[in-house]
């Protein structure tokens, strides 16, 4: 019988509150809380400490305080990867970022979503992955939306709303975000 991990990694319907899941976001709570108010300048210990949070993030990754995640163990981070401050990542889903990729102040990247139905959102959820790719750069007060995809060398305009895929090489703007025209490769 599938466990509430299993069905939130496959994309199902899942119950958050979840013992095992509760669990889980509380590790990343506690760690969380030691990177954002113990250490809040990237050092030696906040280095341990994002390895151990973000433990399938390359070890070139850089964390401006304050930073949020449910779980940290969805966060698939490629090298010279920069979150500048309150970037918040809900990672339930694979949330996919390849190398050179440069996050604005207050990115959010959402891969958690509810049913429509109220009935049915009262007791569960879902997730959708996100991926970015290689050389993007994602200006400040930009959502990327659950199961979205982002093309290599793609620039997404402060505070915009991606709520579709962005293909490579593109300059995406606005609220939902569309391509305005295409960057040089």
């Amino acid at each position: 019988m599938k466990t509430e991990k299993d069905k939130m990694l496959a994309g199902e319907n899942y119950f958050a509150n979840d013992k095992q899941l509760v669990e889980e976001r509380l590790r990343a709570k506690k760690l969380l809380h030691k990177l954002n108010v113990t250490e809040y300048v990237m050092n030696g210990n906040a280095r341990n400490i994002l390895h151990q949070l973000l433990p399938n993030a390359h070890k070139r990754l850089y964390v401006e305080p304050p930073f949020f995640c449910d779980y940290g163990y969805n966060i698939h981070a490629g090298e010279n990867v920069y979150f500048n401050v309150n970037c918040v990542v809900l990672d339930g889903m694979k949330v996919e970022i390849g190398n050179n990729v440069f996050f604005g102040p207050h990115v959010q990247l959402y891969t958690a979503s509810h049913p429509l139905d109220a009935m049915e959102r009262r007791t569960v959820e879902f997730s959708k992955p996100i991926s970015i790719g290689n050389d993007c750069w994602v200006g400040g007060n930009t959502v990327i939306c659950p199961g979205v995809k982002i093309g290599n060398g793609c620039t997404i305009g402060a505070g915009s709303v991606v709520t579709k895929d962005i293909p490579d090489n593109s300059l995406a703007v606005g609220n939902p975000a569309k391509v305005i025209r295409k960057l040089n490769k």
